[in-house]
């Protein structure tokens, strides 16, 4: 695969590939409260990503926080998954967890991933065949891990960044959050902004679930005049920095990382300065 994206077709013509895995990235519950009415369903043969518990730093202080590459490896590998793994990713919501799972195998080092667009309810409106989640067991994989540090910035980059202006932050959480007219989900955490970024929530970047055009995007990445400038995604706590970086990947060449760390991070952080909207 030499996409980021695959369309439900795509993926039901090449379901015997014997390379490919399919990766379920759903999770029970999200902080924006979005419902999902196939929670305990699956594309058949289907493969559950746990990015709470299997592929986040539990030890970290921040939410979703990326692991360590020998944590990736073992996990990826108890799923079954090889070098030579064609992985196509996707969720229950549509588009929503599914590019943080892409943005974690890039991290990793291992590109030959896409995520599904329109995830299971665009599945699931082609007819294709679903079938209810079950325990299972893989044959151990051999995937490797090999971190590209330069696909995640940590607060002090982002610090850095404040006075030096040298990349472009936007930031994919709600304008409410952003602006600071809105509460944030996450108990005693102040909304508002880190200081020079701007706002694009991710919901912007979507249609009925999937992406919208390369056009449209293109058109709205144009109007944000990001140029050339290395831009990096942040959000509440790194999930949907994703669907925006994802975004921009289909329709630009600029340098993309993700602030892992996120909102959580820097409006926990003491004097980590922040703007709302006056």
């Amino acid at each position: 695969m030499k996409t980021n994206l695959v369309s439900v077709k795509w993926l039901h013509e090449n379901l015997n590939n014997p390379d490919l895995i399919i990766l379920d990235a759903s999770q029970k519950n999200n902080i924006s409260g979005i419902k999902s009415k196939f929670e305990d369903l699956r594309i058949t043969n289907a493969r559950f990503f746990d990015i709470k518990n299997s592929f986040s730093d539990k030890n970290a202080p921040f939410p979703n926080t990326l692991p360590n590459t020998q944590q990736f490896k073992q996990e990826c590998r108890k799923l079954g998954i090889n070098k030579t793994s064609k992985i196509v990713v996707y969720d229950n919501l549509g588009i929503y967890t599914s590019p943080r799972v892409w943005w974690l195998f890039k991290t990793m080092g291992h590109n030959n991933i896409a995520v599904l667009n329109g995830g299971l309810p665009a599945w699931d409106k082609e007819g294709f065949e679903l079938e209810s989640f079950k325990k299972d067991t893989y044959s151990l994989g051999n995937f490797e891990a090999v971190l590209h540090p330069e696909l995640v910035k940590d607060i002090n980059e982002i610090k850095t960044n404040l006075s030096t202006k040298q990349a472009i932050v936007l930031d994919a959480r709600s304008e409410g959050r952003f602006n600071g007219t809105a509460p944030d989900p996450r108990p005693n955490l102040k909304s508002g902004h880190i200081p020079n970024s701007i706002n694009l929530p991710y919901s912007t970047v979507l249609k009925d679930g999937k992406f919208k055009s390369e056009t449209a995007l293109k058109s709205m990445f144009n109007n944000l005049k990001v140029d050339d400038n290395p831009l990096i995604f942040s959000c509440g706590s790194g999930i949907t920095a994703c669907i925006i970086m994802l975004a921009s990947e289909l329709v630009l060449k600029n340098k993309k990382a993700i602030y892992d760390g996120s909102w959580t991070e820097w409006a926990s952080t003491k004097n980590a300065p922040i703007d709302i909207l006056n």
